[in-house]
């Protein structure tokens, strides 16, 4: 006679899941939480720093396409300056001759033109890299603000377009300058948070495999000079915004503001920030206004005369980059990151000893 035992079942609890919020709603809150404390800052601050936080603004998400473009698919361009000249003119253009179009719709078909220029010049740079694309783009940087002087009619010359926006909705007691840094603000956090989406999703991974290895990213089935193009596409609309922007806040499109040292500038501000970082982008933005700043105030104090303090804020910001560069390679961010990892192993290393 067998006895018959039964194992009573045991449930094995499974742990729950933690509900995570999506991406997209992430960002978007934590934009949200970024404009409000750039509106405190405009609050408690005069208005000549009120422009220059609407300067870092445009200049973080002009920034932040060529951070895409070239630390993501490492395409060194040095013609992201040319994409803010047609963002730029695209404003001033609708502004002067439709002003019945809302400021929105003008800052969308300044993205929209200066996309549609980076589609075109990402198509023919796709089978060119290193130095030929660097050429290639430079070529366009210096030939697009050529075009004023052909076309001075319709373009304005060397004088460039002037007009005036008028933004900020009747009734409201707030200063122009401070309403406009609002604007500037809330139209490059929306766009930063579509840019951190294309970045953290599929689209950005398939920019870093392009990037790591074009033939391994061919193998894996990564169409590369569609990615390439798209690259370019993306940045070139970061580009044309950042130009709407500037335009809209000055009241002005003048070829002077878009010469090549704009582009090679921006191209410091990604090196200087953190090749391939967001984070990096801002820190690039925030040096690229107050570095040239205080180069101006320096020449003022020195008394210098004008060759010397027109030429004085691109060597600071030389001998700055130099120096970042050779204490940080990764850039500021990387020297943050890095400051965060020898902190968190010395808290580590001195919870240690207090146990032992």
């Amino acid at each position: 006679m067998s006895v018959r035992t039964e194992v009573p079942e045991t449930r094995v609890k499974t742990p729950k899941r933690r509900r995570t919020l999506p991406p997209l709603l992430v960002h978007a809150l934590a934009a949200l939480g970024a404009l409000a404390v750039i509106v405190l800052l405009t609050l408690v601050t005069d208005e000549f720093t009120n422009l220059r936080i609407a300067t870092i603004g445009y200049y973080l998400i002009a920034v932040a396409g060529l951070t895409l473009l070239t630390g993501l698919t490492g395409q060194v361009s040095l013609g992201h300056g040319a994409f803010m000249f047609i963002g730029a003119y695209t404003v001033a253009l609708l502004v002067r001759r439709v002003p019945s179009f809302p400021l929105w719709a003008d800052l969308l078909l300044a993205s929209v033109a200066g996309g549609l220029a980076g589609l075109l010049a990402g198509a023919a740079a796709a089978r060119l890299r290193g130095p030929y694309l660097a050429g290639a783009t430079l070529a366009l940087a210096v030939g697009l603000p050529a075009l004023t002087r052909k076309f001075p009619d319709f373009l304005g010359g060397s004088n460039g377009l002037s007009f005036t926006v008028h933004s900020r909705p009747a009734g409201v007691g707030v200063p122009e300058l401070r309403w406009q840094t609002w604007i500037v603000w809330l139209s490059v956090l929306l766009a930063l948070v579509l840019v951190v989406n294309i970045v953290r999703g599929r689209l950005g991974r398939d920019f870093r495999a392009v990037r790591d290895d074009e033939v391994a990213a061919a193998l894996s089935g990564i169409a590369v000079g569609r990615t390439k193009i798209l690259a370019f596409l993306v940045s070139a609309v970061c580009g044309g915004l950042a130009g709407g922007l500037q335009a809209f806040l000055l009241g002005t499109a003048a070829p002077g503001s878009f010469t090549p040292a704009l582009s090679l500038s921006l191209l410091a501000a990604v090196v200087l920030g953190g090749l391939g970082s967001l984070w990096g982008a801002l820190w690039g933005a925030v040096a690229l206004v107050y570095f040239q700043a205080w180069s101006e105030d320096l020449a003022d104090v020195l008394h210098l005369n004008t060759d010397v303090a027109n030429n004085l804020p691109l060597a600071v910001y030389g001998v700055i980059l130099i120096v970042v560069v050779l204490a940080f390679p990764r850039g500021i961010q990387g020297g943050f990151h890095r400051l965060g990892v020898l902190l968190r192993r010395s808290a580590n290393q001195k919870e240690n000893h207090e146990k032992h």
